[in-house]
């Protein structure tokens, strides 16, 4: 698979784990493609066939599935989670008529436990692929650092910073994940495969802690209980079974600030 010269698709491509897949996938040496609703930008990498389309729509979608090696599904919309069911459908429909070889989606760890908006409808998606007629691989991966640095951003704005009671974590680096997708597409079709977990599972008391040591803010933390997270206080969005990444959150935070070069407020984007 790895000596295929057609491309492969990204949707989301310009998101946080679609920006690091398509630098992975070009660094490992495969033809990409990407799909986006606007044009490429600037810091677009050049080598990067662009295609602009609307997986809502269907405008594009088809044009952006012919003749590739594969498809990694990327693309969400975590505002507006129904989003998400008709992007799927688009897109099995597309590739299925072009015969696509393999689709790989990725998923969240929790979503058939979480009863949040985002997760049932991405538990959803991965019962739409499972039905469409494409061979299809799936990848639950636990919540990337660059997600819950930014949750813990905005708990720490305050006087006080606030961390949920009872809640943890299992953050991981973005950049195993696209690893790990890459690792799939050369795979071929293998169905729902083991979950990729963060190497530490924190609770939000800890996560704050290290955050605001790292990023330079000084705050007391005040663990509150908040409501509505009751999936998470039973721990469904973990998987410590499949802590198999290696950069903890510490690492991550501490990468980042060294090359932004930023010791207080939210780090960024890796």
């Amino acid at each position: 698979m790895a000596d295929d010269e057609r491309p492969v698709l990204v949707t989301g491509g310009t998101g946080t784990l679609g920006r690091t897949l398509v630098r992975t996938l070009l660094d490992a040496g495969r033809p990409v493609r990407l799909l986006s609703r606007r044009g490429p930008t600037p810091a677009a990498p050049a080598a990067v066939d662009w295609v602009v389309g609307d997986l809502r729509t269907g405008d594009g979608v088809r044009e952006a599935v012919d003749g590739v090696a594969a498809v990694v599904h990327c693309a969400s919309a975590p505002r507006h989670p129904d989003h998400d069911l008709d992007a799927a459908v688009q897109l099995l429909l597309a590739a299925r008529a072009a015969a696509v070889p393999h689709l790989v989606y990725i998923s969240i760890v929790g979503v058939d436990r979480v009863p949040f908006p985002l997760y049932r409808a991405k538990h959803r998606v991965e019962e739409i692929i499972e039905d469409g007629g494409v061979p299809w691989t799936t990848l639950r991966a636990t919540q990337f650092h660059d997600f819950v640095a930014g949750v813990l951003d905005a708990l720490s704005r305050a006087p006080v910073a606030i961390a949920p009671a009872g809640v943890s974590d299992q953050p991981v680096d973005v950049r195993e994940v696209a690893t790990r997708l890459v690792e799939l597409v050369d795979a071929g079709p293998s169905g729902r495969v083991d979950d990729l977990g963060g190497p530490e599972v924190l609770t939000t008391t800890d996560l704050m802690r290290t955050y605001l040591a790292v990023t330079g803010r000084r705050r007391p933390v005040w663990t509150a209980p908040v409501p509505g997270l009751g999936g998470f206080r039973r721990g469904d969005h973990l998987t410590p079974a499949h802590a198999v990444g290696r950069v903890t959150f510490a690492e991550w935070l501490g990468g980042v600030s060294s090359r932004t070069g930023r010791t207080g407020g939210r780090p960024g984007r890796a």
